[in-house]
């Protein structure tokens, strides 16, 4: 898999990381602190109080609710970080490509509601493009 490489990605069209919406690198760059630090309260600050995360293909969530997933990040956190390797952007909806830094890729989608993530799905596996 390739980056798309085009500046200013249309919406619905891949970008080039480096055009990724800002939304997007806060939120990784968010994740990856806290997977560094193992402090996560900050992490969940930026999910609205009615979130919903979900995860296709590992055993774990569906988890409701900013406090339901500040307490699954903080009971089973992530150990590796995330690069970013291509976005697709529709209106409110982010679809990320990454690669962890210990090796494998997955994939989320962001949902985005007053600047908060209302809804988050995360897959993991070769990506398909």
């Amino acid at each position: 898999m390739g980056q798309a490489g085009h500046e200013g990605g249309r919406e619905g069209e891949a970008m080039d990381v480096r055009d990724a919406p800002a939304r997007v690198t806060e939120h990784v760059a968010a994740f990856n602190a806290a997977v560094r630090s193992g402090e996560w309260t900050a992490f969940a600050d930026r999910f609205a109080p009615d979130a919903t995360m979900t995860f296709v293909g590992v055993p774990a969530g569906p988890f409701s609710g900013r406090a339901e997933i500040a307490r699954a990040y903080a009971s089973q956190p992530p150990s590796d970080t995330m690069a970013v390797q291509s976005v697709s952007s529709t209106g409110p909806i982010d679809t990320v490509r990454f690669t962890w830094t210990a090796g494998g890729t997955g994939g989320m989608q962001l949902t985005w509601q007053s600047g908060l993530v209302a809804r988050l799905e995360v897959s993991f596996g070769p990506l398909q493009d």
